[in-house]
């Protein structure tokens, strides 16, 4: 319950739901579909697919999980946690939060998670909505997904909103070279992304009051990485 204003939220399949599906729209609403429909799968092709191309997922991940500023008892959010795949390689002794749109992705997690003897607090939200305080987490970071929410602007500044003073945040999200060279040419995902449809420019919306913005492509031109810190 929100002591605030007194409303409930309930917990469902080993998370809080602050969202109804239903009442999704436009890309939020398209991708939330996708990704419940491809849950099931989801981590099994990604192994694959890492294996193949980057010589396993340790060596996919660790290239933008190592900017991440971290120490032991550090509260730490990703936003669109997924099924909670980069959680194993974080090294520091943290607690996580984790929060995505879709359930299907979030029932994964919750059985990774346990397979793995992990423990994590994890919502279902929309990033532009983050049902948490100001100032709340010693690290703020997202991978994958935000090129296509209904609101990005809004998800960067919702993630500055409810990092503490002083936090180094990571957006990591894939480049017009994956999207185009692979995702539209998958079958199961292809008619989710149109063919000649530019990404939006995350780096232009970060807020010029940010400090020590850099951007970087990583994973082979396949992601991009920004990071900055928070006055």
């Amino acid at each position: 319950m929100n002591p605030v204003n007194g409303q409930c939220y309930p917990w469902e399949h080993g998370f809080f739901a602050f969202l109804n599906e239903a009442d999704t729209e436009g890309s939020n609403k398209k991708y939330l579909e996708m990704y419940n429909k491809i849950a099931r799968f989801y981590r099994l092709s990604n192994k694959a697919y890492f294996a193949l191309k980057f010589g396993g997922e340790r060596n996919y991940r660790r290239q933008f999980l190592s900017v991440l500023e971290l120490r032991d008892g550090d509260r730490v959010l990703e936003t669109s946690v997924g099924s909670a795949d980069n959680f194993p390689y974080i090294d520091a002794k943290a607690e996580f939060y984790g929060l995505d749109i879709s359930s299907g992705m979030l029932k994964q997690a919750v059985r990774n998670l346990r397979r793995w003897k992990l423990k994590a607090e994890l919502f279902q939200g929309q990033a532009e909505h983050l049902p948490f305080q100001d100032k709340m987490f010693d690290c703020v970071y997202h991978v994958g997904g935000i090129n296509y929410f209904s609101d990005p602007g809004r998800a960067v500044l919702e993630m500055i909103r409810v990092a503490k003073s002083g936090t180094r945040l990571m957006i990591a999200d894939e480049t017009e070279k994956l999207v185009k060279g692979t995702y539209v040419k998958v079958p199961v995902v292809k008619g989710y992304f149109e063919k000649g449809k530019d990404l939006p420019g995350i780096l232009g919306l970060v807020p010029e009051n940010m400090l020590e913005i850099e951007y970087r492509e990583v994973c082979k031109g396949m992601m991009y990485c920004i990071t900055f810190r928070k006055p």
